[in-house]
């Protein structure tokens, strides 16, 4: 039955010396589906710069609908609110009636926001009390002239012209979705921080090539066993030393100090039965697991000899970002221009509802704020027109909700066909190295651009497909997680078991999704074939090699992950010393004791070359898995003869005892 399952092994191929050079375009139909996308995609962009006006969200308006930051008001970037307790729809009918769309309260584009208390006192209350002695015009509507105007100071206030108190505030960034632009006056302060020198980037990403080729996991094994090896004597001394000792856990309970538990017998037992059921374990791995991981080390050296012989493979993640970075600006510009799409909503709104009879005013009535006259309300004197929110009418506004999630699933399928055309065009170029039998003189000039470019001549529609499936899979795990959220406070205890369940296997499904693709495309890469029929090939050599898959799969994570914990550790230590000023720099360019935080450039810089070393090993964790598979393939299909000779290293022949026979006459 495993066998059925697994396939058949790969027969000898004469002609096959490498990835197959005349080859023909697979899986064409997705490739003119996934071009019909990206024309689709462009015009929906194109539809919504032609609609859309970013200037919505970057920069505020005021009560009247103009832009604070730009125009007339440039020397104006903040909103101030007059009284910003009326946004709160708990509390204020008009705001609630508008939805919380907006603030039913003047709101004023200012240069600098309040910096001391202030309220209208008593005394302006007084007959002859002149308004310029108590307001100031900067806080006032602009149509009011505090010098030369006739209204009193109750007039002004009950008409809210001007702001009646104001206390310290700075500027901030205040509503939510739709007014992400609101650079408000809220109360708080901040602190600037000088920009973090990212000088330590640009030499991280040279010394990673040091890194991982010292890194040696056979040597790190042999170091573990030591070291378990002391701490479980060290164990079984500590509790001979208190073998003697009545003390229990009963007794000691439960304490922050650490240290009382060390005096109990028991915890070094525990600890000494932990290290030693982990260090039989890694004994029965090596026992028993030898040969195998003998046989991924190898792969592992050999990755990494391929890596030096095409260093033009390290600086290939630059390009695989670059055009990430164009997917997500064109998705961030696009969705932004989709949602600022459709001209201004002003309605007549009461910011005082208390004063007067303003019944007749619900906040649907629509208005220009240009020949708005408050006149035409005598009954309600705080009627006033305001910008509330943008027009959702007309066929292109009313399928915005359609365009944005085109938007989103283009972008996840442009994002899955990037990562896979960087690792089709990787798995082609270690390929060509596996398969020269005389290396280095065997292996072609400029592998990685011959990959590249025959991947984008051949096989874009198999990119396409393996994308799409993957494209599916993320869709319904938004679905899902968007459904979770929205309906949490209504599940009972069965629905959110069920949900998490179905959270867990879409998880897992992609997980193994992305294993299959990876697979495939190195297979796409070697034989040219399409995307379903290199799907298979790679599974099935892989279940015939589940041991060997499931062994170099841990021993290769566990070397990414003390090299990447390595950089990154290391870069971050240096950080720490440099920005807390303990490593003093000569030029004085740069003085930490500027510094109001240096946590902040410190987790930059660690940020960064994660970033970075991600970058680096996604290359060596390609180059191993492209030549492990090509590593079954020459097993299955050589047997050593003259005629079917290994393409393996010397190295992983001496592991299997294998060896390729030489011809008749020729000395070894």
């Amino acid at each position: 039955k495993f066998f059925l399952f697994s396939g058949e092994p790969s027969n000898f191929d004469p002609t096959f010396n490498g990835p197959i050079k005349n080859r023909s375009c697979t899986d064409i139909i997705c490739c003119i589906l996934f071009m019909l996308v990206l024309v689709g995609y462009m015009i929906v962009g194109i539809l919504a710069w032609l609609y859309g006006d970013p200037r919505q969200v970057l920069y505020p308006r005021n009560s009247t609908g103009m832009f604070c930051g730009i125009g007339p008001n440039s020397d104006k970037p903040n909103v101030f609110y007059f009284d910003i307790l009326k946004c709160a729809t708990a509390t204020n009918i008009m705001a609630a009636a508008l939805n919380g769309l907006q603030c039913p309260t003047v709101q004023l584009c200012v240069n600098q926001c309040p910096s001391d208390f202030w309220v209208l006192p008593v005394t302006a209350y007084l007959p002859g009390a002149l308004p310029q002695n108590f307001f100031k015009q900067e806080y006032c509507v602009p149509s009011l002239n505090l010098s030369t105007t006739a209204l009193t100071v109750s007039q002004i206030k009950d008409k809210e012209l001007c702001s009646y108190f104001y206390m310290p505030t700075a500027p901030g960034w205040f509503d939510a979705f739709i007014f992400l632009n609101r650079r408000s006056c809220s109360t708080g302060s901040t602190r600037p921080v000088l920009g973090v020198p990212f000088m330590f980037l640009r030499s991280v990403y040279t010394f990673y090539f040091s890194v991982y080729i010292s890194i040696d996991f056979k040597n790190v094994l042999n170091k573990l066993l030591p070291v378990f090896f002391t701490g479980i004597w060290y164990c079984w001394n500590e509790y001979n030393t208190l073998k003697g000792s009545t003390v229990t856990f009963q007794d000691v309970g439960f304490t922050t100090n650490f240290n009382a538990y060390l005096q109990i017998k028991d915890t070094w037992l525990a600890f000494m039965i932990i290290l030693c059921i982990v260090e039989g374990i890694l004994l029965l791995t090596l026992i028993f697991l030898r040969t195998r991981i003998l046989i991924a080390i190898a792969i592992i050296r050999e990755s990494s000899k391929a890596v030096s012989y095409m260093m033009s493979t390290l600086f290939f993640p630059l390009v695989t970002f670059v055009l990430l970075l164009v997917c997500v600006s064109y998705w961030g510009i696009t969705a932004l221009y989709l949602a600022t799409s459709g001209a201004p909503v002003f309605k007549v709104v009461a910011l005082n509802a208390s004063q007067g009879d303003c019944s007749g005013i619900t906040g649907n009535q629509t208005c220009d704020p240009v020949t708005f006259n408050s006149s035409s309300y005598p009954t309600c004197p705080s009627a006033r027109c305001m910008f509330i929110n943008y027009n959702a009418e007309g066929l292109y506004q009313r399928n915005l909700f359609n365009l944005q999630i085109y938007n989103v699933v283009a972008f996840l399928w442009c994002i899955n066909f990037v990562i896979a055309l960087g690792q089709c065009t990787l798995a082609g170029a270690f390929a060509s190295y596996y398969w020269a039998f005389s290396k280095p003189g065997d292996i072609p000039t400029f592998p990685l651009s011959q990959s590249f470019i025959r991947t984008l001549r051949y096989h874009v529609g198999s990119l396409a497909f393996g994308a799409l499936i993957l494209t599916l899979v993320q869709i319904v795990r938004i679905i899902l997680e968007y459904l979770d959220h929205k309906f949490r406070a209504a599940q009972n205890p069965c629905a959110r078991f069920v949900m998490c369940c179905l959270k867990c296997c879409f998880w897992c499904l992609e997980k193994f999704i992305k294993f299959i693709n990876r697979n495939a495309y190195i297979m796409i890469a070697i034989y040219g074939k399409n995307f379903c029929v290199s799907a298979k090939n790679a599974f099935m050599l892989l279940m015939r090699n589940i041991v060997r898959v499931v062994v170099l799969d841990k021993v290769t994570d566990l070397l990414l992950f003390f090299g990447k914990l390595l950089v990154v550790g290391g870069v971050g230590v240096l950080a720490f010393y440099f920005f807390s000023g303990k490593i003093p720099v000569p030029s004085g360019s740069f003085q930490a004791s500027k510094l109001n935080y240096y946590w902040m450039p410190i987790i930059t810089v660690i940020v960064g070359s994660y970033l970075i070393a991600q970058g680096f090993f996604s290359v060596y964790s390609m180059c191993v898995d492209t030549l492990f598979l090509c590593f079954l393939e020459d097993l299955e299909r050589h047997d050593g003869s003259v005629e079917k000779p290994y393409f393996m290293s010397k190295n992983l022949m001496k592991i299997l005892h294998k060896k390729n026979k030489k011809p008749k006459g020729q000395k070894d």
